[in-house]
């Protein structure tokens, strides 16, 4: 149902391409879908990571920024399901030598174009617009650490550095004859041109929903549960309260009543053959 819904939106989306539709009654629904994707965290939700990332788009870059062009919001969509839902992101062993982190590759990767091949230029221009689009919108700490760590170079290759990769590989790429024949050249014109933007709606998303979770969203989940269970009593609102706090880090002893332990009935038994308690 879930992913259905989130479906619905980017047919709106398509429909009115060019026309940012994301009035409040647009803005409420998409809300409310991330807030159902919260619910009962207990609860295993199933939906693709592709309606998951499109949602989380939607909400940084359409919602939130005013983006008006469909095409960039599922080509966002599709980058980040390639690059997050992939084995490649956690380290494989290779004999009794671990492999690098994907991560490291990339940022390795988009300093030396030159030294990787691909079947066209039009595919290798892309690649290394969507390495350096991901390394500064997704993972923006890895730049800075880099920073303290590197040496010669390597101590220069920032967030600049990666800003401008991105916009010229973007370029580069829209011009190549393969961008009409993909029906990507407004596209990539696009991402080029406001590569800025788009990277900063990443990072929000990446903040937010990936690399984190939205506090005050869990917060008011986490109060709400709390707030059935004390109008119900039923035990499993109290667990989902204490699953959102300790999301949340809470000190139990600020928010004692999350945490009161339910003090059990005692019976004592007098000697066999009295026929019961004291």
């Amino acid at each position: 149902m879930l992913e259905q819904e989130i479906g619905v939106l980017k047919s709106r989306i398509w429909e009115s391409n060019g026309t940012n539709v994301a009035d409040a009654p647009f803005a409420a629904e998409v809300d409310r879908l991330i807030s159902v994707f919260y619910d009962d965290i207990g609860e295993l939700k199933v939906i693709s990571m592709r309606s998951l990332f499109d949602l989380f788009v939607i909400k940084t870059l359409y919602v939130e920024r005013g983006g008006r062009d469909a095409g960039v919001i599922d080509y966002l969509g599709e980058m980040l399901t390639r690059y997050l839902f992939t084995r490649e992101l956690f380290p494989i062993a290779h004999g009794s030598r671990p492999a690098m982190m994907y991560l490291s590759d990339l940022l390795e990767e988009t300093r030396r174009p030159g030294s990787v091949h691909f079947q066209n230029l039009f595919e290798a221009y892309r690649k290394f617009a969507d390495n350096s689009l991901f390394i500064v919108g997704v993972f923006p700490q890895s730049l800075r650490r880099t920073r303290r760590a590197g040496r010669g170079l390597a101590a220069f290759i920032d967030r600049g550095y990666f800003t401008t990769n991105g916009k010229t590989y973007y370029r580069l790429a829209s011009q190549h004859d393969l961008a009409e024949a993909t029906q990507q050249r407004e596209t990539l014109e696009k991402l080029s041109a406001y590569f800025d933007i788009y990277s900063e709606a990443l990072q929000e998303m990446s903040e937010r929903y990936v690399m984190g979770l939205d506090m005050n969203l869990i917060a008011d989940k986490m109060l709400d549960s709390f707030n059935l269970y004390r109008r119900t009593g039923e035990q499993r609102y109290l667990e989902n309260a204490r699953k959102y706090a300790a999301l949340l880090k809470i000190d139990q002893g600020r928010f004692p009543a999350l945490y009161k332990r339910r003090i059990r009935p005692v019976i004592l038994e007098g000697p066999p053959g009295t026929g019961g308690g004291a």
